[in-house]
């Protein structure tokens, strides 16, 4: 395994010391639990922002779609074949 030195803010070396104590695993257990957990974390988080500005935009809608989507759905007509 190799080794990376970096500078981290004071509070946040508190945390990691805190928490090492606390779990009694060695701090650069904490870290590394920490960065291996960090990219699915930030995934989501992107993923959110990407649409956020989407929420709520569509004005007229139920506001339990979500849970009777297929009834609305068939209210509205789709998936039915069209006349032609």
């Amino acid at each position: 395994m190799k080794s990376l030195t970096v500078r981290l803010p004071e509070p946040l070396v508190a945390d990691i010391e805190a928490e090492s104590r606390g779990r009694k695993i060695s701090k650069s257990d904490v870290v590394r639990e920490r960065l291996e957990r960090a990219p699915r974390q930030r995934r989501r988080t992107a993923s959110l922002t990407a649409i956020a500005d989407l929420i709520g935009s569509v004005d007229g809608l139920p506001s339990d779609l979500t849970a009777r989507k297929k009834e609305y759905l068939h209210t509205t007509g789709y998936g039915q074949k069209r006349p032609r």
